[in-house]
C-alpha cells in the first residue's frame, strides 16, 4: 500500500508578504497584480481578507467593498519561488519522490520512508512543523493511498492540519463531498455532471460509467475511477520532467488594441518570446495557434499549420498574423493576446529545404546571434523598429516575466 502526502502551502503569496513585512500580520492582506497593467485582480488573500469574504480572482475595487481595510501587496515572483525551493529542500529530507502541482503544491511518495520517519501522518505532521520552525509558513496535508485522494484531503481542513484518508474511511470523507471538489472537475464538467443529478463524488462513483463516456468521453470513465479511489499515477522522481507539447505566451495589454497594427506589434513581441523558448529547448514548432480575448471577456483560439518546422520569430508571427486576420473582425476592441508553437519536433532532425529558397539556415544563425547578444547585453539591447511605435504597449519581456506554475499529473 502507497503512503501518498500532498501539501499545500496555506494562503502562500499572502503569507509569504506578510512573513516580510510583519506590521500587516493582523491586518486583511491581499496579493494582487498590477493594476496599472490591468491585471488588477486578487491573486492570493490571508485568512482574515478570506473571513471577509475576499476570493482569488475578485477585482481589486471588488475586494475593497467586501473588506474596506485591506491592504494590497504587489505580487513578487521571485520571493514566492524562493519559498517554494525552501519547501522542495524540506520534502527532499524525506523522499526523491516530489512531483509539484502550481507553485505552492507538491505530491509527496514517501513509501520507502516510513521505515525511517514514521508513518505517513506523522512524517506529514513533522513537515508541517519545520515549515513553522525553519519557514514561518503553514501548510495542509492530506495524507492517502493515491494523489487524487491526497489532494482532496490537503484541501478538506486548512490551515495548518494533516488530512487523513484510508482505504476504509475514503466512503464517508469523500464521497459526501460536491462533485467539484474532485481533482479536474472544472466549471464546465461539473455542470454537464449536476445537470444529469451527479451532485456528489459518491453520485459519481455509482454512476453507470457507459453514461459518463457518452456524457463526457474517455475523461467520464476516468473521472469516475478517480472518485473510487482506483488512481494509480506514480508520484515523479525529483528532476523528471514531463515531455513539452507547446510553448506560448500570452499577455493582458495595458491598453485595448484597436486595429491590426496594435495587434501585429502584440503578436511579434509575443512571437520572439515563444520562439526563443524553443530555441533555448532544442525545439521547432509546426503548428502556431493564436487566442484572442476582446474586451467583453469573449475569448476563441485558432491554429494552422506551417509548410514546415520553424524557430524563427518572423514565421511564427506571420502566421499567427495571418490566423487572426482570416478569424477577427473588429466588432470590439481586444483585451488579451496569446501565441503559442506546438506539434513541436527536435530542432537538430533533418528537414526539407525549399529549392528556391535557401535563406532559412541563415535567419536561423541571426536568430541565434541575437540571443546570445541579449543574454549579454540585456533583452532591449536589439529590438525590432516597429517596437518603438508604440514603448508603452510592446514594453515588456514575456520571456524573461514568464513564471512556469507547474500543473502535472498524468505521465
Amino acid at each position: 500500500m502507497r503512503t501518498i502526502l500532498h501539501c499545500d502551502l496555506n494562503n502562500f503569496y499572502a503569507s509569504a508578504e506578510c512573513l516580510y513585512n510583519p506590521a500587516i500580520r493582523d491586518k486583511p492582506v491581499i496579493v494582487c497584480g498590477d493594476a496599472e497593467a490591468r491585471h488588477g485582480i486578487v491573486l492570493a488573500k490571508n485568512q482574515i481578507a478570506k473571513k471577509a469574504g475576499v476570493k482569488t480572482g475578485d477585482v481589486i475595487w471588488e475586494a475593497k467593498q467586501k473588506c474596506p481595510g485591506l491592504v494590497q501587496v504587489s505580487a513578487d515572483f521571485r520571493k514566492y519561488l524562493r519559498f517554494s525551493r525552501l519547501a522542495r529542500a524540506i520534502y527532499a529530507d524525506y523522499t526523491d519522490q516530489i512531483e509539484s502541482f502550481g507553485i505552492d503544491e507538491c505530491w509527496l511518495d514517501v513509501t520507502g520512508s516510513t521505515g525511517l520517519f514514521g508513518d505517513g501522518p506523522t512524517i506529514a505532521d513533522t513537515i508541517r512543523q519545520r515549515f513553522k520552525d525553519e519557514l514561518g509558513l503553514t501548510a495542509s496535508v492530506g495524507v492517502s493511498y493515491n494523489k487524487i485522494f491526497a489532494k482532496i484531503g490537503s484541501d478538506m481542513k486548512k490551515p495548518d492540519a494533516t488530512t487523513i484518508i484510508t482505504e476504509n474511511n475514503y466512503r464517508d470523507k469523500v464521497w459526501p463531498l460536491p462533485v467539484g471538489e474532485l481533482l479536474y472537475v472544472g466549471r464546465s464538467t461539473g455542470q454537464k455532471l449536476q445537470n444529469r443529478a451527479i451532485r456528489t463524488i459518491g453520485d459519481l462513483a455509482k454512476a453507470d460509467t457507459h453514461k459518463l463516456k457518452l456524457l463526457l468521453g474517455i475523461w467520464g470513465e476516468t473521472l469516475w475511477s478517480f472518485a473510487n479511489g482506483y488512481d494509480s499515477a506514480p508520484v515523479r522522481l525529483t528532476g523528471e520532467e514531463s515531455l513539452i507539447k507547446s510553448v506560448g505566451n500570452s499577455t493582458t495589454t495595458v491598453r485595448d488594441l484597436i486595429n491590426d497594427t496594435d495587434v501585429k506589434l502584440i503578436i511579434y513581441v509575443l512571437a520572439e518570446s515563444v520562439a526563443a523558448r524553443l530555441r533555448k529547448h532544442g525545439l521547432k514548432c509546426k503548428t502556431v495557434s493564436i487566442s484572442v480575448r476582446d474586451k467583453e471577456l469573449y475569448s476563441f483560439e485558432r491554429q494552422g499549420k506551417l509548410s514546415g518546422s520553424t524557430f524563427v520569430s518572423g514565421e511564427i508571427a506571420e502566421k499567427a498574423m495571418e490566423l487572426f486576420s482570416a478569424n477577427y473582425c473588429w466588432g470590439k476592441p481586444i483585451r488579451s493576446l496569446g501565441v503559442r508553437g506546438a506539434d513541436l519536433v527536435t530542432a537538430a532532425g533533418n528537414i526539407q529545404l525549399d529549392l528556391f529558397d535557401d535563406s532559412k539556415p541563415e535567419v536561423e544563425e541571426l536568430e541565434r546571434t541575437i540571443d546570445n547578444l541579449r543574454k549579454r547585453f540585456g533583452h532591449y539591447s536589439v529590438q525590432r523598429c516597429a517596437m518603438l511605435l508604440d514603448r508603452q504597449l510592446t514594453g515588456f519581456n514575456p520571456k524573461d516575466d514568464h513564471v512556469i506554475h507547474p500543473v502535472s499529473f498524468f505521465k
